[in-house]
C-alpha cells in the first residue's frame, strides 16, 4: 500500500511542478520552443526603483501582465503607460497576439481601458465587497 505525504514545497520542488505543468501544457498544445520567458523591467530615480512590470510571455503568442506598479509619488506622469507601451511592443516583436491581466483596483481597470483592453470577466466578493477584473487587448 502507497503511503502518501502532504507537505509544504521547497523552493526547489516549486520550480520543478512549474518545469512539469509546462511541459504537459507544450505537449498539448503545437508549439515548440521556450513555454515561458520572463520579461521584467524597472523604471529609477537616482538608483532608487519607482515602476515596474513583471510579465510573462508564453507559448509563442501570449503575454501575462503579473505585476505594473507605480510608486505613489510618480503617478500620473506617464510611467504606467511607458512600461505597458513597452512590453506590448515587445511582445508584438516576439509574436504576440493577446495580452491579458487581472487586477482587483478600480483605477487600475480605468487604465487598462484607456489603453484599449476590454474586460472580459469580473469576479464579485474577491474579497467580500471587491471585484477582481480581467482584461485582455488583441495586439495583432
Amino acid at each position: 500500500m502507497t503511503s502518501y505525504k502532504l507537505s509544504p514545497a521547497t523552493t526547489d520542488e516549486a520550480e520543478m511542478l512549474n518545469h512539469k505543468i509546462n511541459a504537459f501544457v507544450a505537449s498539448q498544445v503545437s508549439f515548440h520552443g521556450d513555454t515561458e520567458v520572463l520579461k521584467d523591467y524597472v523604471i529609477k530615480e537616482n538608483d532608487l526603483i519607482i515602476a515596474g512590470i513583471r510579465t510573462c510571455f508564453y507559448l509563442g503568442e501570449c503575454l501575462a501582465i503579473n505585476v505594473l506598479f507605480v510608486d505613489e509619488n510618480y503617478r500620473n506622469k506617464g510611467l504606467g503607460a511607458l512600461l505597458l507601451n513597452h512590453v506590448e511592443a515587445d511582445a508584438r516583436a516576439m509574436g504576440a497576439k493577446l495580452v491579458h491581466l487581472d487586477t482587483f483596483n478600480p483605477q487600475a481597470k480605468d487604465f487598462y481601458l484607456k489603453h484599449g483592453y476590454e474586460i472580459f470577466g469580473v469576479l464579485e466578493n474577491c474579497p467580500t465587497g471587491q471585484k477582481r477584473y480581467f482584461l485582455k487587448k488583441n495586439i495583432l
